[in-house]
């Protein structure tokens, strides 16, 4: 469960190494899901959201996201952390199971931005399509990181602390 890899060299051996278990992967994915849904329905309740219909959609959302990110999360921060000390591996996880799930749940919510507005997009593959693309993209990103940003605190935020604890212990 630790991040301590035995000493080897080259990047397909540390590679190999860095892979978590596949009972981890499966299972810290689904526990990870269900953490940062459980962390925008609480987000959402602390802020009163009121469209109960959308409130399903968001939780959705932020499950598929942190599904999607802990297991490459996990292996990037095996792969940073090596043989370092605790407080590295600790930084490592809570580092890379941070961006991970973040930029998961970011892709997919652009995904789904980019989906609702391409009623109103030019034809594919355009000068006019492509612009239309970057500019709808950013600005979802941007909207996600003021809108959707802070449905991972305080609960996401405790869960990324307690990951980067389990996570960073010297294996058995």
């Amino acid at each position: 469960m630790g991040l301590s890899l035995p000493p080897r060299t080259g990047l397909p051996a540390r590679l190999r190494a860095a892979l978590p278990a596949w009972p981890v992967s499966l299972g810290g994915s689904l526990a990870w899901a269900a953490l940062m849904g459980a962390s925008a329905a609480l987000g959402l309740w602390l802020r009163a959201w009121e469209t109960q219909d959308r409130i399903v959609a968001v939780v959705a959302l932020f499950a598929a996201g942190g599904a999607l990110g802990f297991a490459p999360g996990l292996l990037l921060a095996r792969l940073v952390a090596g043989n370092k000390p605790r407080s590295a591996a600790f930084a490592a996880v809570f580092l890379a199971l941070s961006l991970a799930t973040i930029g998961f749940t970011a892709a997919i919510y652009v995904l789904v931005y980019r989906s609702y507005y391409a009623a109103w997009h030019a034809d594919a593959l355009t000068v006019t399509w492509v612009f239309q693309q970057v500019f709808t993209t950013l600005g979802a990103l941007g909207q996600f990181a003021v809108l959707g940003l802070r449905l991972y605190f305080p609960l996401g935020f405790a869960a990324l602390v307690a990951a980067g604890l389990l996570f960073s212990r010297p294996p058995r």
